[in-house]
């Protein structure tokens, strides 16, 4: 079961959203229904399933509803039509016990301004969430700390909140959500008022919570960067609507349509698309249990002068060339065994293709992406790193 599961949900903002639906079953546009009736579309018919532990990013421009969206998981904004489902029960339909009940257990929000108490310590802003709830000073002064310490403000915590910069006041934001210790974090543009070096910083702090939490996260970001950086899934929005849901790559390398295309045109694909999307099947690939004639044979087949090499697991034992196998045919040897090159380049599928650059200059040999048990996947030529880079429509 997902953890999140948002089935046709819409927020009409208005005097009478019901005047909306018919139009927009049209096939009318954003604007056109504002200038016939006078309500906007805030979220239009969005649907998305966001499993446990995932880091999901929903991104878009201005006016996209992207912020709207996060808003109806927890209903501080009420969906006009549609569900919401966390573990199953309907956030959409909770009686206002259950919503208080689900908003303090199960789920926590990071906004973008950080919204501390100028008046309470960093620790006392990061207990206010506990003390709501009646939980006892001693508890929440100690679970308090320990968030503290895992977004590395130990030290901090009898500081007041002008005392820090803002990237450590953000850092107190993301404490006061993580001392509930919710299944779900729900981060609305939780970096954007920040400075790039330091939203970078924080970019990776997220990262190295998450290794270690595990923590449900939908994150609202209008930055594609930071999407492509953070995101096990991406959902890119515009008018309200969802335009293409896919991982970094699947964005990248096959945009739903024009718009996402010139979204994702400048995006430096070098740091995204992997080695798995580059890579090709051995046009010639022999086993270490064949003999030098049968090597040779498939390299004069597909006009190569070396061949890869695997055992009869399809594990990668090295590379072969011509030359020396052809010794061996002379010298009336069978086994391929004293000539094969076990110095050969090697990668595993999800290594970004900048990563690769240094191996292709340096080797004469394609690279061999290989999995944990060296199992043989595909080789990459230096023709694939180029195209995978530049994208192949190019």
């Amino acid at each position: 079961m997902a953890k999140i599961e948002v089935n046709n949900v819409f927020k009409v903002f208005g005097s009478n959203p019901k005047k909306v639906f018919p139009l927009i079953e049209k096939g009318l546009s954003k604007e056109e229904i504002l200038e016939k009736t006078g309500n906007t579309i805030g979220v239009n018919d969005v649907s998305f399933k966001v499993n446990q532990g995932e880091m999901f990013v929903v991104m878009g421009l201005s006016g996209s509803g992207k912020s709207t969206l996060i808003r109806c998981l927890n209903r501080l904004i009420e969906p006009t039509k549609g569900d919401v489902l966390i573990d199953g029960e309907n956030v959409a339909t909770a009686d206002k016990e259950k919503l208080r009940e689900i908003r303090r257990k199960k789920m926590a929000m990071v906004f973008q301004n950080f919204a501390l108490f100028p008046h309470r310590t960093v620790a006392s802003n990061v207990e206010y969430g506990l003390e709501i709830q009646g939980v006892e000073p001693d508890k929440r002064k100690n679970k308090a700390y320990e968030a503290l310490d895992l977004v590395g403000l130990k030290g901090y915590e009898e500081s007041m909140p002008d005392e820090l910069s803002g990237g450590m006041q953000q850092r107190v934001g993301l404490a006061r959500a993580l001392a509930n210790d919710p299944d779900i974090l729900l981060m609305d543009e939780a970096f954007s008022a920040l400075d790039p070096l330091i939203r970078k910083e924080m970019q990776d702090e997220l990262l190295d919570l998450q290794d270690k939490m595990h923590k449900t996260i939908v994150f609202i970001t209008h930055d594609l960067d930071e999407a492509l950086k953070l995101g096990d899934r991406i959902v890119i929005m515009k008018d309200g609507a969802v335009v293409q849901i896919g991982t970094a790559e699947e964005i990248l390398t096959e945009p739903a349509d024009e718009y996402v295309r010139e979204f994702v045109q400048d995006v430096d694909r070098s740091k995204v698309v992997t080695a798995e999307s580059i890579m090709r099947k051995p046009d010639a690939l022999i086993s270490s249990k064949d003999g030098p004639r049968m090597a040779v044979r498939k390299m004069k087949e597909e006009e190569l002068s070396s061949v890869y090499v695997t055992d009869r697991h399809r594990k990668l034992k090295g590379v072969v060339r011509i030359e020396d196998t052809m010794e061996l045919i002379s010298d009336g040897k069978k086994s391929l065994d004293e000539i094969i090159i076990e110095d050969v380049p090697t990668t595993s599928p999800d290594t970004p293709i900048i990563d690769l650059l240094p191996k292709a200059k340096d080797s004469e040999y394609p690279i061999a992406v290989v999995d944990e048990n060296e199992k043989l996947l595909g080789i990459i030529v230096r023709a694939s790193i180029i195209l995978g880079i530049v994208g192949e429509e190019e």
